[in-house]
Formats: C-alpha cells, sequence, structure tokens
C-alpha cells in the first residue's frame, strides 16, 4: 500500500489528470512504478478506485446546480430533456458495468504496475485523440444510441493508459456530437459507476480487510480537493483546446514507458 506522502502525490496527479484526456489511472501506474509501489493489483485498484471515488466527488460539487436540476425535473417522471438525459447516462454505464461485473480479476491483474501495457495503450490514446481531432461536424446532440457506444468507449477505458475521458470525448466528436455537450457528458457518465463500484465492494466486505487507511484518505483528501480546482479550470480547457495536442503529449509518454520499461532509457 502507498505510504502517506506517496499517496498524496498520487491524489494531485489523479485530480490534475481525472479531466484531462491523458488517462488518469495510466498517470497513476507510472507514479506506483517509479515509487516502486509494492501493492498487489488488488490494492493497487482499491487506491485507484478510491482516488476515483474522489473526483467523482469533485464532478459532483462542480456540477451540483446541474445535478440537482435533472434530479428535480427527472423526480416528475415525465418524458421531458432530464429524464431522457438520465436514460442515456444509465445506458452509457451498462457496458463498464458488465464489464466490471464479470471481469473484476482480470481488471485487477491490469493494476499490477505493468508499464508496457500503459505506454502502448496511451499510444491508443493518442492516436484517438488526434484521428478525432479531425472530425469537423460536432453539433449533434447525445441521444441513445451514441449513449451506449460512448459507454463502450468507456468500458475499454478500464485499461490503464486508455484514457476514459479522451476515449468518451473523441467517441463522442467523432459521431458528430457538440464537444461542450461531450465533455459534460463525458464527466457525469462517470458518477455513477465510481458510486457503483463502491458500493459493490462494501456489499462484498472487500474493504473490511483494509489496514492502511491513512494513505487512502490522504490520497482522497488531495484527489478531492485538486479535482475541484482542476475541474473548474480545466473543463473549459477540453472544450476548446485541439484534441491532437493532449494526443501528442500522450505518444511522447507513451513512447517513454516502452523505451524505459525495456531499459533504452535509463535502467528498467
Amino acid at each position: 500500500m502507498s505510504t502517506f506522502w506517496e499517496a498524496i502525490v498520487l491524489g494531485i496527479i489523479q485530480g490534475l489528470t481525472e479531466f484531462l484526456p491523458v488517462s488518469s489511472s495510466g498517470h497513476l501506474e507510472i507514479v506506483k512504478y517509479i515509487f516502486g509501489d509494492a501493492s498487489t493489483g488488488e490494492q493497487s485498484l482499491q487506491m485507484t478506485v478510491i482516488l476515483h471515488f474522489a473526483t467523482a466527488c469533485a464532478t459532483l460539487f462542480v456540477f451540483r446546480k446541474e445535478i440537482w436540476e435533472l434530479i428535480k425535473e427527472g423526480a416528475t417522471l415525465k418524458a421531458n430533456d432530464a429524464n431522457r438525459y438520465i436514460l442515456y447516462i444509465v445506458l452509457s454505464m451498462i457496458p463498464a458495468a458488465l464489464v466490471g461485473f464479470f471481469l473484476e480479476p482480470v481488471i485487477e491483474s491490469l493494476f499490477d504496475q505493468n508499464l508496457l501495457l500503459v505506454g502502448i495503450a496511451l499510444l491508443v490514446t493518442a492516436v484517438l485523440l488526434i484521428f478525432a481531432d479531425r472530425s469537423k461536424d460536432t453539433s449533434k446532440p447525445v441521444d441513445a444510441v451514441s449513449a451506449f457506444i460512448i459507454g463502450i468507449s468507456q468500458a475499454i477505458a478500464i485499461i490503464p493508459g486508455i484514457s476514459r475521458s479522451g476515449a468518451t470525448i473523441s467517441t463522442s466528436v467523432l459521431l458528430h456530437i457538440d464537444r461542450e455537450r461531450a465533455a459534460r457528458f463525458s464527466f457525469l457518465m462517470v458518477v455513477p459507476l465510481i458510486f457503483g463500484k463502491i458500493a459493490k465492494d462494501v456489499l462484498d466486505g472487500e474493504w473490511q480487510s483494509i489496514t492502511h487507511v491513512t494513505p487512502l484518505v490522504a490520497g482522497f483528501i488531495a484527489a478531492f480537493i485538486t479535482g475541484i480546482l482542476a475541474c473548474l479550470w480545466m473543463i473549459s480547457l477540453v472544450k476548446k483546446a485541439r484534441l491532437r495536442y493532449f494526443g501528442w503529449y500522450c505518444a511522447v509518454i507513451g513512447i517513454f514507458c516502452i523505451l524505459y520499461v525495456n531499459g533504452v532509457l535509463f535502467h528498467a
């Protein structure tokens, strides 16, 4: 399990990278590798889930007024925009929920500081972002079909190094959805999944065996505070900046990971 200060560093990195299409989970695995973190795949995944939970809470805080309006309008149970939007979020959750439920042991094995996997996945993210940046017609709203397809992208992005926001926003743009709507949908669609994952783990009793609580709490607080600040600033950046710039960044980091793990840079 990460130490107190390592957890804070991981929390800050999570908060900064969650809202940019550069793969927060990939960056967390890179830092764990650099720290020489001896956590098992299960422990590493627990820290990752806690940090994602923190940024999900930060998302709730930033979008609190918008979410409250959705809840109020959705509570009417009428066929309105709010209920349709809630339906689209539910549809987007299905692929990732199925993957998480049936393939949890496989997912845990991916969070074992596999720097080669992270590097390759970052290159995939780079290609996706650069390719999506060429899309010009981005004026459509989210609908049921596009929500499910975006959800498939979110499920694939469980792999560390595949940016969740990058995959979902790029998929949205390729489906000709407006970038602002795409960013908003991307940030909101992950919140129920993270809360669902936490609830499932609690009900399964998996969190009862945790002995190193302090690093998890420290990481959560760091990610939550940093996430709020980053979200307020970076959402507009994601909407306005060209995706290819993030793509080139992912490509550089991905190549670095591959070269490093193969001993070309320094000595892995």
